[in-house]
């Protein structure tokens, strides 16, 4: 018998002679069309049934808390419009039921026309429309309503609070979070556990750790929400290892963990890389009975944990042991491959994700694009283009800007501007994407065009945007329009400059040969100089020779960050350059006392869908020996035709002349350009696209720029800063790079 709770009331009563007061209960159930009334007198001595038939009223208000609970808006309507037909269009309890369902619904219009009409309101007319608004994620709504039910002299009761509450955590408006808290604590709801827990929620969602934290440690009593609560406050701020301290603190108070306790342990176990204690909670779970395979949320957490903590076959084997995966399960895995580089896996579980019931996001679809401009993998992003475009995410935002900028990684700039013009929205991301596109390219005068038409569409730049047409006018060696753009920046209200602002002005004044002024802005700057800036500036130095400041910029960076090989490649780099090969030694060897390597330059080419990846002195390729024997004849039809010399100077010095040329041969990027050279593939390209994760040395460039004036062919060439386009001896980048 599956009986309809429609409410319960005490009420005190006399029994017999006796004149002893017992409690009654007045059950009142629902079954096939009539109230079960049961009295209940304790300790038991009278029991009384009765059946009535359910009256209209009642069936009304059973019909519009099922359609609520159901979102049945269609069901709820009809309702609606019955009980008008049947005289209730005063009834305060169905008026409050209507803006219940209209505002779960969605409706959120008609649950205001309702309460705007209603000739008398009670708190839960107020509470009720207050928690549509923050349920739809209108949160002012509700606490403007929260203002208009305090001038009309009803008292909000213990959801009232609550519900505003949470509206101010969710705006993160602590000032009111603040006057509300007051309230509580005048009226006493301060003491009540649902607005106690909402309390800390709200200050946690504020940022006031610190306050959730001592409201946490001062109630008088906890419930299990109130501890779950405190894991998610820690879990929002970096707050170490708290998380861990307070689940030690709940076993010693015997408080029971749930679920939602365990998924909050697992997030602060991936968010600190602690696969130790994460494995430790994995096992808890095991010995506690829980069979984890089952429980979707729970085995998603850990298959979370396991991939960021760089445990991938863990991963995937609790991933293959879960019977019913969500779609969270599956996004968490495939991306979990891709951010380890791993495309192979990626794509035979996406494809596998396909097969299933589950629509694929537009989270999925951004995050395979993301890895495919990674590595500039052109033939499958076309192929990966082609298939979303078939898909209902497809159509997402965050899915067109990913397109757009795996295009401009992968060299095809026209593809790029193509796609970013089909738009018919464009977010400020679109915009900046295409901005910071031309600037990799050189094209400052086109970034710098596109800025201007974005704020012409009232697209106002954050500071993302800021440094995107800042990075490229540094690229194209836009020094006044740098200046001019930065000066804005400055005076911007809506925006603080940030070190990577200052740090592009810096290289354009450093590549441009204004080397004091650099260091005079570095030194000006409102915050720390970092060590990124200072290696900008000592780039620069090793650029015009400027031995004396590159000295003291290269103290100062040894100073910092004694520990960062880079620091001292580059310091290397430029007494090499100079000719100080004392100091240039002294440094080298200090690196192979510290333990240092230089991070090895690599560069990839795709051939015929195959992506073929090369180091610096590889010779681990099977073609190894025929891409040398390729490279030489290229470099005597160079030398005869184009004046070509080997850039020794980018050489170990210690080592003789033809020696230094076989060295230079082996660099990453005229391997990659070797195969290509090797397969008789030229007549096929149209362009030889080849990436790098370093910047190109000064030998490779003036390599390439001369093989593309003896073969007549354009090579485009990503290094770790922008592109570079070679044509009939010509470089896109100007020589300034």
């Amino acid at each position: 018998m599956d009986a309809h709770l429609l409410g319960a009331k005490t009420i005190f009563s006399y029994c017999g002679t006796s004149r002893t007061l017992h409690v009654c209960h007045f059950l009142y159930l629902s079954f096939q069309g009539c109230i079960l009334i049961v009295l209940m007198f304790v300790p038991g001595y009278y029991v009384k049934v009765q059946i009535l038939p359910m009256t209209e009223r009642q069936r009304i208000v059973k019909l519009l808390r099922d359609c609520s609970r159901g979102l049945l808006l269609d069901q709820g309507r009809k309702v609606h419009a019955h009980a008008v037909k049947m005289g209730f269009s005063v009834d305060l309890i169905i008026h409050n039921d209507l803006i219940d369902m209209y505002g779960k619904c969605d409706e959120l219009k008609m649950a205001h026309t309702i309460f705007d009409g209603m000739s008398e309101k009670n708190i839960v007319s107020w509470t009720s429309l207050m928690s549509s608004y923050v349920l739809q994620g209108d949160a002012l709504a509700s606490l403007s309503l929260f203002c208009q039910m305090g001038c009309s002299g009803i008292k909000p009761n213990e959801f009232t609070f609550s519900t505003n509450l949470k509206a101010c955590g969710m705006i993160g408006i602590i000032k009111s979070g603040m006057q509300i808290h007051g309230l509580c604590s005048k009226t006493g709801f301060e003491l009540v556990p649902i607005v106690a827990n909402s309390i800390i929620d709200m200050y946690s969602k504020c940022g006031r750790v610190e306050e959730a934290a001592w409201l946490f440690e001062n109630m008088p009593f906890r419930t299990l929400i109130s501890w779950n609560i405190m894991f998610s406050v820690y879990n929002n701020g970096e707050c170490g290892n708290e998380p861990f301290h307070l689940f030690q603190r709940m076993q010693e108070e015997e408080e029971i963990p749930d679920e939602y306790t365990f998924v909050s342990l697992m997030k602060a176990c991936s968010v600190h890389g602690a696969i130790c204690e994460g494995s430790q909670i994995h096992a808890s779970l095991i010995t506690r009975g829980l069979w984890i395979s089952s429980r979707i949320i729970l085995a998603s957490s850990l298959v979370d944990l396991y991939v960021k903590c760089g445990q991938l076959a863990d991963a995937r084997k609790l991933f293959d042991e879960i019977a019913l995966k969500n779609v969270i399960c599956w996004t968490v895995m495939i991306v979990g491959y891709i951010q380890e580089g791993n495309l192979c896996d990626a794509m035979n579980l996406f494809d596998d994700f396909r097969k299933t019931e589950f629509q694929v996001d537009g989270f999925i679809l951004s995050s395979l694009i993301g890895v495919i401009a990674d590595f500039a993998l052109l033939e499958q992003g076309k192929q990966f283009h082609s298939y979303i475009l078939k898909l209902p995410s497809g159509l997402d935002i965050s899915v067109a800007n990913s397109v757009i900028d795996m295009y401009l990684k992968c060299g095809l700039l026209e593809e790029a501007k193509k796609c970013f013009d089909e738009m018919s929205n464009r977010s400020l991301v679109s915009w900046t994407v295409m901005i910071a596109g031309y600037g990799k390219y050189g094209y400052g005068e086109e970034a710098i065009w596109l800025f201007e038409q974005m704020e012409l569409n009232m697209i106002y730049p954050d500071d993302v945007a800021y440094l995107a047409v800042l990075s490229a006018c540094s690229h194209a060696g836009l020094i006044e329009e740098c200046r001019h753009y930065f000066s804005i920046l400055c005076v911007d209200n809506r925006i603080k400059p940030r070190v990577e602002h200052y740090a592009c002005f810096v290289d354009l004044l450093g590549r441009g040969g204004y080397l004091e002024e650099a260091k005079n802005l570095i030194q000006s700057m409102p915050f720390e100089p970092t060590v990124e800036i200072w290696q900008t500036l000592l780039g620069a130095c090793r650029v015009h020779r400027d031995l004396e400041m590159g000295r003291e910029v290269g103290e100062i960076l040894l100073r910092l960050d004694g520990d960062n090989h880079v620091n001292y490649v580059m310091l290397s780099n430029l007494y090499a350059e100079a000719g100080k090969w004392l100091e240039c030694e002294s440094i080298r060897k200090l690196m192979k006392c510290k333990g240092m390597k230089k991070e090895a330059g690599r560069s990839w080419i795709e051939i015929d869908k195959e992506v073929h990846f090369f180091y610096g002195g590889d010779d681990t390729h099977p073609l190894s020996e025929k891409i040398q024997k390729v490279l030489r004849e290229m470099e005597t039809r160079m030398k005869e035709k184009a004046g070509y010399a080997n850039g020794v100077g980018f050489a170990l010095h210690d080592i003789d002349e033809e020696s230094k040329e076989d060295s230079l041969r082996v660099h990453s990027e005229k391997l990659a350009i070797g195969l290509a050279l090797l397969c008789g593939k030229l007549e096929e390209f149209e362009v030889i696209r080849v990436f790098k994760n370093l910047r190109v040395c000064g030998d490779c460039h003036e390599f390439i720029k001369g093989l593309s004036k003896v073969l007549r062919k354009v090579f485009l060439v990503r290094d770790a800063t922008r592109f570079h386009r070679f044509e009939d001896g010509i470089c896109s980048c100007k020589d300034y790079w």
